[in-house]
């Protein structure tokens, strides 16, 4: 779209948002702060360069097939830059445990040391990117269905000391880039059928964490995520969504809220405003469940709208941290970074251009009508000329001239990975 199309459509929206009492420039410059955690595991469908390879297990499935997926380090890294060079903004990227350089060295998940990521840390720092950082329990030969919260000591041991070690890790990354690392724990936990022990592993994992949690850092950030359920543990979850919120708030710790952890039917944007009276931060896992947690590619529906504009409400854009979380391999893998983050951002957006001001002047006069007029005319107030005029600030393309570069860049490069 030609610059001079753009500024004309931005400066019709800007009088039109300025009518309801909102500065679009304003809104522009919080949006270009606001960084959105890229995942790594979208660009690999959650294979990781740990040297046991094999298929994931665990309660998690990437299903498709699509050609071109990333095989190693560097290509990974090509994919990712290829993608935020198509996403206005600054961004952060979220690693696995999984995802560490260790070359020809056989390196266990209760071995694992900050060394292992230097490498990481040194490319996102030339790259302007700073890190968060997850502990890895499934895909393992310990893993089964139980990690933390597993009856056997020694295995419990070993899911101990790897979280402790993947938190010295956070650690390391936080202190390089100068701003903390957010550290997500989720495991698996669970059973397949009906279990009569709910309380003994739900203690375990209580013990578990407050024994991973006992050192504290400076520069690194905890959170913890609940589930429903996972493939093959359909019938209790450990870590449930009122044990985190337990913990976390008896404990002061970040509660992650994944939107395809709960029940179809559930608002995961009712649940902020909640949580942040009780938790000092609150971290978002944004996907797309479509039935069941199934990690589709993230776009700009009613959930992850309600989600970025109660953010917003509550201001608290400041206390909530945004990552991506979903893994779809039946799609070019590059492009799925790009929709699902300017779908969020988007979303944003929208959020960020809300006539709240005026919205909270009918609702405190008792104005219902008034109150639900103008959220029913803000939907089709002219958001997209601001975001064409956002993506052209930060020289990413405009609309939908972004999907034959990519097609481009999957004839030239990921086509010809075996």
């Amino acid at each position: 779209m030609k610059n001079e199309l753009i500024e004309k459509a931005y400066a019709i929206a800007k009088e039109r948002y300025a009518a309801v009492g909102v500065d679009t420039d304003a809104a522009l410059e919080q949006l270009r702060n606001i960084p959105i955690s890229l995942h790594c595991w979208q660009a690999d469908d959650v294979t990781g360069f740990e040297n046991r390879g094999g298929d994931l297990t665990g309660g998690i499935q990437a299903t498709g097939n699509y050609p071109g997926k990333a095989r190693n380090i560097d290509e990974l890294r090509a994919d990712i830059l290829k993608a935020r060079s198509y996403i206005p903004g600054t961004h952060r990227l979220n690693l696995h445990e999984i995802y560490g350089e260790f070359g020809d060295e056989q390196v266990d998940r209760d071995q694992v040391e900050p060394r292992h990521f230097a490498g990481w840390i040194a490319w996102a720092k030339e790259h302007g990117l700073k890190l968060d950082f997850n502990s890895t329990s499934f895909s393992h030969p310990k893993s089964g269905d139980l990690s933390l919260s597993n009856p056997d000591p020694a295995i419990r041991r070993f899911w101990i000391e790897h979280t402790k070690r993947c938190r010295a890790i956070a650690e390391e990354m936080g202190k390089a880039q100068g701003d903390p690392c957010i550290m997500n724990v989720w495991v698996h936990d669970g059973s397949k059928d009906q279990t009569v022990n709910r309380m003994e592993y739900r203690r375990l994992l209580k013990e578990s964490l407050d024994e991973i949690f006992a050192t504290k850092y400076d520069h690194m950030k905890d959170c913890i995520e609940s589930k429903v359920f996972g493939i093959g543990l359909e019938s209790y979850t450990v870590g449930s969504n009122d044990f985190y919120i337990g913990y976390g708030a008896s404990r002061g710790k970040i509660v992650t809220l994944d939107t395809g952890h709960f029940h179809p039917t559930e608002s995961v944007a009712d649940k902020l405003s909640s949580l942040l009276l009780f938790t000092p931060e609150v971290m978002l896992h944004v996907s797309r469940p479509v039935r069941w947690d199934s990690d589709h590619v993230t776009i700009m529906n009613d959930e992850t709208l309600d989600l970025m504009k109660e953010i917003v409400r509550c201001g608290a854009l400041d206390k909530v941290h945004i990552g991506l979380d979903y893994f779809d391999a039946s799609i070019n893998r590059i492009g799925a970074y790009v929709i699902g983050t300017r779908a969020t951002q988007k979303c944003l957006l929208q959020a960020l251009l809300e006539p709240l001001a005026k919205l909270r002047e009918y609702e405190a006069a008792g104005k219902g009508f008034e109150r639900l007029a103008l959220l029913e005319e803000a939907k089709s107030l002219p958001w997209n000329a601001v975001w064409d005029k956002f993506c052209a600030e930060c020289g990413v393309p405009v609309g939908e001239a972004y999907i034959a570069e990519i097609q481009q860049y999957e004839r030239d490069v990921t086509s010809k990975r075996g």
